[in-house]
């Protein structure tokens, strides 16, 4: 009996540590558990063998596996073993519906592409329930290639947000203002009153940022372009706007106003620390000082510019000059056929290297940065999205490195940027959310969408006459 009363005693002993530990370990929603965590925090930390607490729509901690399984208990868990967890990319400038235009016309210049057959083909088919289409689709698009937050322009902006918020995006949607009728709005008065309905709205929701979105300098007068500023400033709200992205439009503005489009912008107020600016093309030094003072966030988008043969932005150098420049796909049609954020890490590396001929011009970590935490600064979102930190919401990539292309991994930035597909996300969260996992979408009935964009394909064509 004495030698049992041991054991019980030293079993007691054994077991109240473990069992004092699990009471106190905090609940969580979920843990993303025991994978390579690339943080994108301020020094860049990547944790081999991390994991995620999350609660709500928040990251409640990142640290070592180890740490957080003594800290906290999820109600679920998403096991990462042998995978990459990333903070989900920003695709800091898009026209999400215009993926019904995919490949409607392709290998023009910018301006026949849009005056010759996008404002054709808008006008005969572009209504609320193309764009909601158009939006399912992207979405559906946007989530397999791991792009949690994106920035649109676009008509008929209030579906677009209702699509987002349904899809479990988080969206940057600007209602677009344009010096000529559109599908939605036929003069300035409509586009003011329909965009200050918008922003009332969705103010405070917690995927959905309502935008004011000028279209640009060649295509809005002074007067839009003030008017739909102040309207954005009124509330607070972004202002998204195509800027410098074509030769013309620098020797337009040249002729017309004696300066180049940046400082012409600048000239009559519409640059601000609320403004994403979407290409930055034509910019030289005094431009980019403007930029960096007035703390526009500038949007590169590399596979537009070199489909349109545009030009090349100065991405090394405004970075350097302290410029927020992230990364965008543009519209998927004509100027940019998908909405891949990871092909562009790629292309925006190479295509500064060869315009420099230095093979440092921008390199793998930069690109990385411009595609999540640098993004989500362009997009004046630093403090909510970008990195995993505890604070931040909870949006997240989980990245296979089982396939060929990922095998073996020297430099996980070099991996991202050269190596790894955007098929190659397994499982993605927004806002602690989980809305594909291993590679199943769940926010969205992606056979229907499919289906619908078929349709939709074959109506456009009969619209302009085209055989398919």
């Amino acid at each position: 009996m004495r030698n049992l009363g041991n054991i019980c005693v030293l079993f007691i002993f054994i077991w109240a540590p473990a069992s004092l530990a699990a009471a106190q370990s905090q609940p969580v929603d979920l843990i993303v558990s025991d994978g390579m965590i690339v943080t994108m925090d301020a020094n860049r930390t990547v944790l081999h063998d991390g994991s995620i607490a999350i609660r709500g729509d928040s990251i409640v901690a990142v640290g070592p596996r180890s740490e957080i399984d003594s800290k906290y208990h999820g109600a679920h868990t998403i096991d990462a073993h042998g995978k990459l967890i990333v903070p989900g990319f920003v695709n800091g400038h898009t026209h999400v519906p215009m993926t019904l235009f995919r490949g409607l016309h392709d290998d023009v210049t910018l301006n026949d592409w849009l005056y010759k057959y996008i404002f054709p083909a808008e006008k005969k088919n572009v209504n609320e329930d193309f764009v909601r289409w158009g939006t399912r689709l992207a979405a559906a698009e946007q989530i397999r290639y791991g792009v949690t937050t994106f920035a649109d322009m676009y008509y008929f902006e209030e579906a677009i947000a209702e699509e987002t918020k349904a899809a479990g995006l988080r969206g940057v949607v600007g209602e677009t203002f344009i010096d000529f009728p559109t599908p939605d709005n036929k003069n300035l008065d409509d586009m003011l009153a329909y965009s200050e309905r918008f922003i009332r709205k969705w103010q405070g929701d917690p995927l959905i940022h309502a935008a004011v979105a000028p279209h640009s300098m060649y295509t809005c007068s002074q007067k839009t372009l003030q008017a739909a500023a102040a309207l954005a400033r009124k509330y607070h709200a972004p202002i998204l706007i195509h800027v410098a992205e074509m030769k013309k439009e620098w020797d337009d503005s040249e002729k017309a106003h004696g300066m180049s489009p940046v400082a012409y912008l600048n000239s009559i107020g519409v640059l601000g620390p609320d403004v994403v600016a979407a290409h930055c093309i034509y910019v030289d030094t005094a431009d980019e000082k403007i930029l960096a003072q007035k703390q526009v966030g500038c949007v590169h988008n590399p596979s537009s510019n070199m489909m349109l043969a545009s030009g090349v932005s100065p991405v090394p150098q405004m970075r350097a000059a302290g410029v927020a420049v992230g990364l965008g796909t543009d519209g998927p049609a004509g100027s940019n056929n998908d909405l891949d954020l990871m092909e562009e890490m790629d292309l925006a590396a190479k295509l500064a290297k060869i315009t420099q001929m230095n093979p440092l011009a921008l390199n793998a970590k930069a690109v990385v940065e411009m595609a999540t935490i640098d993004g989500a600064r362009a997009l004046h979102m630093e403090k909510e999205i970008g990195s995993l930190e505890p604070g931040k919401k909870a949006d997240l990539d989980v990245i296979s490195l089982d396939e060929p292309n990922a095998v073996p991994m020297y430099d996980v930035y070099a991996q991202l940027a050269y190596a790894l597909k955007g098929d190659d996300v397994e499982t993605v969260i927004i806002g602690g959310k989980t809305v594909m996992r291993d590679r199943k979408l769940l926010t969205i009935d992606e056979p229907r969408v499919l289906e619908k964009a078929r349709e939709y394909g074959k109506s456009v064509s009969a619209s302009l006459g085209m055989e398919q």
